[in-house]
């Protein structure tokens, strides 16, 4: 392999660590500092996608039209009947967003009174729900043969020589955004209010916090940076299908990125991304049966294990600083004011 090359590779790779540290930032707001043990994350990453996918295609070609009504078949000229709205990428964006909020809100209303293990089942129940509705739905998103022509970002602007340098910058710029986004929200009051829910959900409660309102906040929130992620992977492989919202890809691989990271901590969430990631695509440069595919989840299995013998609370694990004054150590001369 050449340097140009090598530098594509490593382009590329960034681009998806990237994407999916957006998606481990959404489920450490979950799981990390709520303790919402969300196992449907493949269903709003589908939501983001398709949503973000439909809404950025542009109008069909009008000979497309005049073609179908003399004889020809539009719909399999088009791969599939977009809604033609073309929409500004940052608009879709957020569209994917509120789209997974809305969907959040009505699953979370239902949901969020259960306990954490039926919470983890109808989460996994309703994402593939999700799923199999995508996959059988052929009007809008084309069933098992999915969406194609995704729109790139800036479209025929730039150059297909740099335009994966240009999206790599664009989602880095959005995961600083969502990651500034998340710390200021996290040490707020209302942050602390969650991890104290995450610690002892009837102590707050008893202390007049409305506990149910809080893990809807929560799971909303962290559902609409699922979906900003989910966008974000539509216009990268610019293709998706219901296979690609498998549980496994798109759930199992998430929650061991910030299992390996650092669950309450968005570095560590970050830092699990980039490292399991680096292990699921690296394995393909393995010599023999090391190289086959499903040997990745072999390989991620032994990383989870690892880590958590040797460090129970991931990589970089929480930080748990109570106050500057806990940082002073005895015998150190006391901090001016």
């Amino acid at each position: 392999m050449d340097l140009s090359g090598i530098i594509g590779y490593i382009t590329g790779f960034a681009i998806m660590a990237v994407i999916y540290a957006i998606f481990s930032l959404g489920l450490n707001v979950h799981w990390g500092y709520t303790g919402l043990f969300n196992i449907g994350i493949a269903g709003f990453f589908a939501l983001g996608a398709y949503t973000s996918a439909l809404l950025t295609t542009a109008s069909p070609d009008p000979l497309m039209f005049e073609d179908y009504i003399f004889g020809g078949d539009l719909p399999a000229r088009l791969g599939f009947w977009n809604l033609g709205i073309d929409l500004w990428f940052f608009v879709a964006l957020m569209g994917a967003a509120l789209i997974c909020g809305i969907v959040a809100l009505f699953i979370g209303f239902l949901t969020l009174r259960l306990r954490e293990d039926y919470l983890a089942i109808a989460t996994l129940g309703i994402a593939e729900s999700v799923r199999i509705i995508f996959l059988n739905e052929k009007w809008l998103a084309n069933g098992s043969k999915g969406l194609y022509r995704i729109p790139k970002f800036l479209g025929e602007l730039v150059s297909p020589q740099y335009y994966d340098y240009l999206y790599l910058g664009v989602v880095v710029a959005i995961l600083i955004v969502l990651y500034i986004a998340v710390n200021r929200t996290i040490k707020s009051p209302w942050g602390r209010v969650l991890k104290a829910i995450r610690e002892d959900e009837l102590t707050t409660e008893a202390s007049g916090k409305n506990v149910f309102n809080f893990k809807l906040q929560s799971f909303i929130f962290g559902a609409a940076i699922m979906g900003i992620g989910g966008a974000l992977y539509a216009h990268n492989v610019r293709f998706v299908d219901p296979v690609t919202f498998d549980p496994l890809l798109a759930t199992f691989i998430i929650w061991a990125m910030l299992m390996v990271g650092g669950s309450g901590n968005n570095k560590g969430a970050i830092l699990g991304a980039f490292v399991v990631w680096g292990i699921w695509t690296g394995t393909q440069f393995l010599p023999g049966f090391l190289s086959d595919p499903n040997f990745r989840y072999v390989m991620i299995g032994l990383l989870i294990l690892v880590v958590i013998l040797l460090r129970p609370g991931g990589i970089l694990g929480e930080e748990r600083v109570v106050s500057r004054l806990s940082e002073t150590q005895p015998g150190d001369a006391s901090p001016e004011i």
